[in-house]
């Protein structure tokens, strides 16, 4: 005969114990209260007025004018065909700068990873374009290099047949792309650098030994270890570059036309040179939401790859 053991079961929790339990918890999160009280009175009380605006028809120019429209302005933006280019230009914007920049920012880490004279003042060098205001490198890309009689591009390209070229008048996206490019590669290269920094010595070596050449490794084993480090760069980048104003603004105004507007330039000209809050409002409002959307399941994916990457 047998006799089955019974498994011993954890006494129950103490109403006493869950409260100590419960009280040690705001301890913790007390000294985050301020910071969160100020966050919520910064951010969510503005948005909360902004949604209420949306549902007004509003225009400065017209005293009076202000009266309740309900949904009436969010129909407007979906059915503006305008709205639908810019948001267009803000997905190229924002795509062609981030990629680009990661690309180079990833050339750039590969090769400053290696150990040469002068590595760390080289370093220092390529990551001051991301220190640099992001009004100054516009002024900068607009004046000194873009400039059709004094721009360096046409010096360096004028034998080739460039030379008078206004590179942002004919090319207004690309130029803005080229100086947002500039300014988030060193970003991208430091996010590179650490993640080639975290990457196990033993591991390269071990496939040296098997016989892998170095575009093998790179390929086999340094690239899945970045992917990690490549999704947060492009996610990071594409959410503070979508939100791009200072560099359209002082570099093409937007134009010629709509051409290198985005999202944010083109709410700011429907509120402060049109004077249309209320359409104005519920555009501000669709691009929030789309942002945060598009942004939150980015983050998942991305959360998700870091911990399938620390239970391996």
């Amino acid at each position: 005969m047998t006799v089955t053991e019974a498994t011993p079961q954890a006494p129950p929790e103490r109403p006493a114990e869950r409260g100590n339990a419960r009280k040690e918890g705001w301890i913790r999160r007390a000294p985050l209260l301020p910071a969160l009280i100020f966050t919520i009175i910064v951010t969510q009380l503005p948005f909360l007025v902004t949604i209420w605006y949306s549902l007004q028809s509003w225009n400065l120019v017209r005293p009076g004018s202000q009266r309740f429209v309900g949904l009436e302005n969010y129909a407007t933006v979906f059915t503006d065909s305008q709205f639908r280019g810019v948001a267009l230009n803000s997905i190229i914007l924002t795509l062609g700068a981030v990629f680009i920049a990661m690309i180079l920012g990833l050339a750039i880490a590969l090769l400053l990873n290696r150990a040469f004279v002068g590595r760390g003042i080289v370093r220092t060098l390529i990551i001051t374009p991301f220190l640099i205001t992001p009004v100054a490198g516009a002024l900068l890309w607009k004046t000194v290099m873009f400039d059709p009689t004094y721009g360096l591009v046409n010096f360096v390209l004028g034998p080739f047949g460039a030379d008078q070229t206004d590179w942002i008048s004919t090319f207004p996206r690309a130029a803005v792309i080229v100086a947002l490019v500039w300014q988030w590669t060193p970003f991208m290269m430091l996010l590179i650098l650490a993640g080639l920094g975290s990457q196990p010595a033993e591991v390269l070596e071990a496939a040296r030994m098997d016989g892998a050449n170095g575009f093998a490794v790179f390929r086999e084993v340094t690239l899945p270890h970045l992917r990690r480090f490549i999704e947060l760069g492009v996610v990071l980048g594409a959410i503070y570059l979508v939100n791009t104003f200072d560099t359209i603004y002082m570099m093409t105004q937007g134009g010629p036309g709509t051409a290198s507007a985005n999202l944010p330039f083109y709410i700011y000209q429907r509120a402060f040179l049109g004077f249309d809050i209320g359409e104005s409002a519920a555009m501000g409002v669709v691009t929030v939401v789309a942002t945060i959307i598009v942004a939150t399941l980015a983050l998942r994916l991305i959360f998700r790859s870091f911990s399938a990457a620390e239970e391996a």
